[in-house]
This record gives C-alpha cells, sequence and structure tokens, in this order.
C-alpha cells in the first residue's frame, strides 16, 4: 500500500499504537477564526509601526542577511472576488480558495497545504517561499555547526515541538495499510490536546534571528522545484518527529509531489527587502 512505503517519508512514527502523545483529545471548534489573532486596539505605548525601521522587511518579519523571513509558521486568510480577507480554519485543506499567508505569535499554523497552495499563499502576501539556505540560516543562525535552533548539535527533548509521535493510530488505528489519503487530511489530526501548538509556545524554540518553531510544530515547504521524480522538499520537522530524516534543522523530506498536504505540511514565507 502507498501509505506504508510513505511512512518514512511523512516522519510518521508510532504506528504500533504507541506513538503520539497521551492524554484527553480536547478538540479545538472547527469554526476557527483563522488564527486566533485579533486587533488590540490602540495603545499609546506602541509605536507607529510606520516610522520603525525593520532593515527593509514588514514587521511580522525579520531581516537575515540578504533576505527577510517571517517570524513563525503561517497561517492563511481566504480572499474573496473583491479581496477581502475571510477566515480559515487552519484545521481544514485550502480546497481551492484564494488564500493570502499571515504569521503571528499564538496563531495556530496552517497544516494540510500543499506546496503549490504555499506557494500562492505567499504571492498573495507580496512574499515567496523560503529555499534551502534561507530556511537553515533562519533555523541554526549563522553558524552551519548548529543543528538545532537553540545551539549545538544535541536534541534537547521538549525545547522544540517533536517527538510526540505520529496522530494517526489516535484516530485511524495502529495498521498503517488501512490508513488512507483523506484520512492523512482529517481536520481532527491537529486539534488533540498536546499535538500542534500556537506559534512561539515554545520559548527556547527559537534562532539566534528571532526566528520561532523551524523545528518541529509542522513541517515547512520550500520552494524547491520539483524533482526528477516531480517532488518537492519541506523541512525541519513536525511535532511527530524532527530526527528521523535529518536532526532539527537538518531534516528534510524529499518523498511527496508539490500538490501533496496532509495534517502535518505547513509553511513559512521569506521576500527580498525593500533596501
Amino acid at each position: 500500500m502507498r501509505f506504508c512505503a510513505l511512512l518514512l517519508g511523512l516522519a510518521v512514527i508510532g504506528c504500533s499504537g504507541d506513538g503520539g502523545a497521551g492524554g484527553d483529545l480536547a478538540m479545538a471548534p472547527l469554526g476557527f477564526d483563522g488564527g486566533g489573532v485579533t486587533d488590540g486596539g490602540a495603545d499609546a505605548s506602541v509605536p507607529d509601526l510606520a516610522s520603525v525601521d525593520f532593515g527593509g522587511c514588514p514587521p511580522e518579519m525579520v531581516r537575515i542577511t540578504t533576505f527577510c523571513v517571517d517570524r513563525f509558521e503561517g497561517y492563511v486568510v481566504e480572499l474573496d472576488a473583491q479581496g477581502n480577507e475571510q477566515p480559515h480554519s487552519p484545521f481544514l485543506v485550502i480546497n481551492g480558495a484564494t488564500v493570502r499567508a499571515k504569521n503571528a505569535a499564538g496563531a495556530y499554523p496552517q497544516g494540510y497545504i500543499s506546496q503549490v497552495e504555499a506557494t500562492q499563499a505567499c504571492a498573495n502576501a507580496g512574499k515567496r517561499l523560503c529555499d534551502a539556505t534561507e530556511f537553515a540560516q533562519a533555523c541554526r543562525g549563522a553558524s552551519a555547526t548548529n543543528y538545532y535552533p537553540y545551539g549545538g548539535t544535541t536534541r534537547i527533548k521538549g525545547y522544540c515541538n517533536e517527538g510526540k509521535g505520529s496522530s494517526m493510530p489516535l484516530f485511524f488505528g495502529s495498521n498503517a495499510n488501512n490508513w488512507t489519503y483523506a484520512e492523512f487530511n482529517d481536520p481532527r489530526l491537529n486539534q488533540w490536546d498536546g499535538g500542534l501548538a500556537p506559534s512561539g509556545s515554545y520559548p527556547h524554540c527559537v534562532s539566534p534571528y528571532g526566528v520561532y518553531d523551524c523545528v518541529g510544530n509542522l513541517h515547512e515547504w520550500g520552494s524547491d522545484a520539483g524533482d526528477a521524480n516531480g517532488h518537492g522538499r519541506f523541512r525541519g520537522g513536525f511535532y511527530g518527529d524532527a530526527e528521523i530524516n535529518g536532526h532539527g534543522c537538518l531534516y528534510v523530506t524529499s518523498a511527496h509531489e508539490l500538490t501533496y498536504h496532509d495534517y502535518s505540511t505547513g509553511f513559512r514565507c521569506c521576500k527580498d527587502p525593500s533596501n
């Protein structure tokens, strides 16, 4: 069966039934408001962002040498025919919607997204997907000797949201031969208590540049063109695993076509600075 062959590429572990975190399966509502980000109103103590120099990057991004990168993994909003924004649940597939990328602390990032859809979402925000070099630097900092955002080559358990095992056995049993593509995109998979976390929930999982959750939480699609097999690349691992296909920032999966998506696939945008 296809899904058995894809297990390693998906970093779906714990297929014997012992994967994933335990505890009650407390579900977030499917009518999620698009990330849980609301305007806080005017605050005289907050500077006018138009007067702040962000190095040619938007305020939700940080500048790293010659490029800008989102501080957090992306979520999306839907755009109607007039370009007005409407919420989109991060626990649902895109399903043909026109979407725009956003990112913010405390927002659940968008899973269930393909590279094609993530490319569109970034483009509609005036951005693009990050390439392999940009992701690596944003994740580990200036030193190529680091494997993790917190530095060094030794994984520290609990510093990033990873190592919790697959969500699939929690809902669909431990026999991976029976799992289907539709089940890999079930909205419940990212809503159990202790699985996917809101962006920035792991304070140690931040790079020297202030970029959060490059390791774990969700895989991040890169801008890589399809290879000889038509497969793209996503990096950094997800909350189930960030070690099988490389350690932390070195983690890369190459098993899937550009239109592929499941509960573990997310994204982050980059951008060229304006100066």
